[in-house]
């Protein structure tokens, strides 16, 4: 049985409050100070009392599979109708999986801060992040993020930003995270250079037992531009009718209570059993936990088929559930006391020491994945000799790799301009272009050994037909870049990205049909360890049994 909805009358009020204020567009930002979130102007401590709010896209720990996704932030009549619930909990703040950054948020924005809601968006998108199987941070991923801030940086509501969601989440995928680390630098650096408000970036964790000690301090060492701005812990320890110590949440309160970042549940909400007490909000906001944890987030808002939420949705009906009710009980009693930012001094302002490498650690502290730069990109490729040829299918640069840059057969360095090896931290220049541009990177560097070794060779840039010769070129403009990427393109390239990742946000606001799919590129390069570059799975099995590989 569904639980109790909100009267109508209710509902028809808070309608008419937020259609009545919608024109105070503002709020008062959230800033950071030590490891607390405050507002901006009054100085008094935040708290998120959050709710994950966004249907299909793998919250939860989950995988998303959902390419059409839809942005709840550009339904504004589905913003309407959701708000006064949201209120019914006393939500400060929402959690957003996947932005379509083509669309217009502005009227859900606007509705949102006038209800005094606060957005935290991740920058991802489901079949556009960073995969914890073949890890990378490149330029589309690079556009990708950065077009999300572009569209929400400018609302005074938006709090921050998830670089990462459980990327990695046991001891065999660690090698992702130096990947989030560089997404999380190079937002950051991103949101500075466009002069932006400041915004934070950080990271949600899962809560693995094995990894969660050093992913913590990983994301939170080394120097302060490349370390996240808050850390959001994903957990769902305390079930039913547990406590402060039986729920482990004590022993996570004593892990952060030197932590040099705001942190909070980015996720928390046990559905077993059914219906949920939320008795672990009493204690999230408690004298216990307060002077740690910045709040929480429960997951979820939508009713979907892992049975976590708290409202179901039939047509544009909304009926509260038990859930909700029982949160709405319980978030009622609960009134924290924070500090004043004025006179408050952080005392743990030292950042973590780097986690050790060793064999349940092994990815390196520094260096991280190189920023992504579209424009060096463009330019090693019009400096080349040897190319692929547009069109080339994803098997055939998966074969392709296998071959050029398998170092039994052609030496270790011949690929050493696409190395992202997170495990050795050798990272070559051109490691973060798209996979065509790195092929053609690899390409051109085996045929030029083959030229070196038989200038008479004329089929070594022929790939089984799958590229071409073309007069090399550098425009003035590619000249600086070129010289720091070197001629191995193992150089440091020092010169920041000068193109925008905006993808337009000019799009009339959509209704609850708006969906996007994302055209971050559909071949990635693969990460099966060859040495310097790694090279993925499917690539590995295409070289042992011979699957079309073919050099000249």
């Amino acid at each position: 049985m569904l639980g109790l909805r909100l009267t109508h009358a209710a509902i028809a009020t808070a309608a008419t409050l937020v259609s009545t204020v919608l024109a105070q567009t503002t709020v008062d930002p959230i800033v950071i100070k030590g490891s607390k979130f405050f507002y901006k102007t009054n100085g008094t401590e935040f708290f998120i009392k959050g709710v994950a709010y966004q249907q299909d896209v793998g919250g939860n720990g989950t995988s998303g599979t959902n390419v059409n996704f839809i942005d709840p932030l550009t339904d504004s009549a589905g913003c309407s109708r959701d708000i006064p619930y949201l209120q019914k909990l006393q939500t400060n703040t929402v959690r957003v999986y996947a932005i379509d950054p083509t669309q217009d948020h502005t009227q859900c924005m606007q509705m949102l801060a006038a209800a005094g809601i606060y957005v935290i968006a991740d920058l991802s998108a489901p079949n556009a992040s960073i995969n914890r199987i073949d890890p990378a941070w490149t330029t589309d991923l690079y556009a990708r993020y950065t077009s999300v801030v572009d569209v929400l940086a400018p609302f005074t509501n938006t709090l921050g930003f998830f670089a990462g969601n459980e990327v990695s989440n046991n001891a065999s995928n660690i090698d992702a995270i130096p990947f989030v680390k560089a997404a999380v630098r190079d937002t950051k650096a991103y949101i500075a250079a466009r002069n932006y408000r400041t915004i934070g970036v950080g990271y949600a964790a899962d809560d693995d037992p094995a990894i969660r000690a050093p992913l913590e301090d990983y994301l939170n060492c080394g120097p302060a531009e490349d370390a996240i701005d808050f850390f959001g812990y994903n957990i769902y320890s305390w079930c039913g009718q547990s406590s402060f110590q039986a729920s482990g949440y004590a022993d996570r309160t004593a892990e952060f209570s030197n932590y040099s970042v705001p942190a909070f549940f980015a996720e928390y909400g046990c559905n077993v059993p059914e219906p949920r007490l939320f008795d672990e909000t009493l204690a999230l906001y408690s004298s216990n936990m307060t002077g740690v944890w910045s709040g929480g987030i429960v997951y979820e808002y939508f009713q979907e088929t892992n049975g976590f939420g708290l409202i179901s949705l039939d047509g544009n009906s909304v009926s509260a559930l038990p859930d909700f009710t029982a949160l709405s009980t319980q978030i009622a009693k609960v009134t924290p006391t924070g500090a004043n930012m004025a006179s408050y001094t952080p005392t743990n302002t030292v950042a973590r020491a780097c986690p050790a490498t060793n064999a349940a650690w092994d990815a390196v502290a520094s260096p991280l994945p190189v920023t992504p730069n579209e424009q060096l990109c463009s330019c090693m490729v019009q400096n080349l000799t040897c190319v692929a040829k547009s069109g080339v299918s994803d098997s055939a640069i998966g074969s392709l790799f296998a071959g050029i840059c398998n170092p039994l057969l052609n030496g270790p360095n011949i690929c050493a301009g696409i190395a992202a090896n997170s495990t050795t931290g050798d990272y070559g220049a051109y490691g973060m272009c798209s996979a065509v541009e790195q092929l053609s990177w690899a390409m051109n560097s085996y045929f030029f050994e083959q030229q070196a070794q038989n200038s008479a060779n004329t089929d070594a840039c022929d790939f089984g037909g799958n590229a071409t010769t073309q007069t090399p070129s550098l425009p003035t403009t590619c000249t600086a870049l070129a010289s720091q990427a070197g001629q191995a393109g193992t150089g440091v390239v020092t010169s920041a990205p000068t193109g925008t990742g905006s993808s337009g946000g000019s799009g009339s606001g959509g209704g609850a049909s708006t969906t996007t799919s994302s055209a971050a590129g559909a071949a990635i390069v693969p990460s099966f360890d060859f040495g310097l570059l790694k090279l993925g799975v499917y690539v590995s099995v295409a070289a042992m049994v011979g699957g079309g590989i073919v050099l000249m």
